[in-house]
């Protein structure tokens, strides 16, 4: 049994490397092609993007804006789309037609293309010990959002039989794990959990079941080795339902290795600019897909790649896994204070290493005060900061100036710490 899904897992990393940066053009060509990413990247010549620097000088797209530009697509009784997508039906004008359409909260339209393994989730599931033969039985939601769809067609790409479980119904769905016997799940790991444990209760046995594809939430170490000690091995998985997979989890078991088919970068929150490895930021994804051309997107999620080579011989980028969430946005004093903000601030004043702002005290008598990080200042740099942070949130803002490497490495830009009722 071969212990990789493919030759590409093993690639030379420079290999690896070349090819996705080679594939750039082509993709933001293709996205040019669409009308969100024609405005967006307006003044870019795909033909000049053909490095990772050249790719951290193009805009960031967060979800908030991809949001934005299908609700007043929607509202102008235009492309529900937003016109981020190649494809769709003919009402809408696309020559080519989408296999299913979904809606995660927002709600946000997500297209299905027609490609093998459209989602890419097969190598995920591979990698959690799924092989050809097995039959999986797949308790991600089958209606609305995508994740059932995400796991069914990785599924098939394996050679997997899938049993379409959806969510809730846990007593029916036991039934089928009892009867059926399927060699694995896929789904939250909460729900196994729950499951299980009404199996217990009700005196059902689950020997058949000895692995397991988890993703959604938080998969904690504590329920990874409750799992283990029931004969099930459970192993991570991390996508969305815009870019498909990310990352996924090893054997090895050390942080989540990054899919094939995406480039992605961590980027100070707030911005587009990279930030060092093991510098916890945003995971940013260009996805190399055709019908769903995505450039930079911007996950919201917070991660950190780990440095070295994955021990299961895997020789793609490995990140930490989910470390929260990126969008950190506070009101205080009736006023919105932005991610974006705090690094305006900091971009005009050079020799800033971390910054936090820090709001404390009740709501309705808000305190702001910047750390920053910086080498021996003048008092009068502390003043100046004090000065733009007016400027730039309208709020006044105390400063407080700390050692280099003093602040945490956690992606927190904004640390909210009032009681709240």
């Amino acid at each position: 049994m071969t212990e990789f899904y493919d030759a590409l897992e093993t690639r030379d990393p420079a290999e690896r490397e070349a090819a996705l940066v080679a594939a750039l053009p082509a993709q933001i060509e293709r996205a040019k092609a669409t009308p969100a990413f024609a405005a967006i990247l307006r003044d870019v010549d795909p033909r000049a993007v053909t490095s990772r620097a050249a790719l951290a000088a193009l805009p960031v797209t967060r979800k908030g804006e991809l949001l934005a530009r299908q609700k007043a697509a929607r509202e102008a009784g235009s492309d529900p789309f937003g016109g981020f997508s190649a494809i769709g039906w003919a009402a809408l004008g696309h020559v080519r037609t989408a296999r299913r359409v979904f809606q995660s909260p927002g709600p946000i339209y997500e297209p299905e293309g027609d490609a093998r393994d459209y989602w890419r989730f097969g190598r995920a599931l591979f990698a959690a010990g799924f092989r050809a033969g097995d039959l999986v039985h797949n308790s991600f939601s089958y209606h609305l959002t995508p994740a059932g769809s995400m796991v069914e067609t990785g599924a098939h790409a394996i050679g997997c039989a899938v049993f379409p479980g959806g969510v809730g119904n846990t007593e029916l769905q036991l039934q089928a794990m009892a009867e059926l016997k399927p060699q694995g799940y896929a789904g939250t790991p909460s729900f196994l959990r729950i499951a299980l444990e009404k199996a217990d209760e009700l005196g059902i046995r689950l020997p058949s079941l000895t692995k397991a594809s988890v993703g959604g939430e938080a998969f904690p170490p504590a329920l990874r080795d409750a799992l283990r000690a029931r004969g099930i091995e459970a192993y991570q998985s991390y996508g969305t339902a815009d870019v498909g997979l990310v990352a996924y989890e090893t054997p090895a078991r050390e942080g989540l290795v990054l899919d094939e088919g995406v480039l992605v970068e961590i980027v100070r929150p707030g911005t587009g600019e990279p930030v060092a490895d093991g510098e916890v930021g945003e995971v940013v994804v260009t996805a190399l897909n055709p019908d769903y051309p995505l450039i930079r997107f911007g996950t919201g999620d917070l991660s950190a790649v780990l440095a070295g080579p994955c021990p299961s011989g895997r020789t793609n980028v490995r990140i930490k896994g989910w470390l929260g969430r990126a969008d950190q946005t506070a009101k205080v004093r009736g006023m919105f204070v932005h991610p974006s903000q705090v690094a305006e601030i900091v971009r005009r004043h050079p020799g800033i290493g971390r910054a936090r702002l820090v709001i404390d005290g009740e709501m309705a008598d808000d305190r702001m005060t910047l750390q920053v990080e910086v080498a021996a200042a003048p008092q009068e740099f502390a003043q100046a900061l004090a000065a733009t942070i007016r400027d730039v949130t309208k709020l006044r803002g105390e400063v407080d100036l700390v050692e280099p490497g003093s602040l945490p490495n956690d992606g927190k830009v904004i640390d909210d710490r009032r009681r709240i009722g």
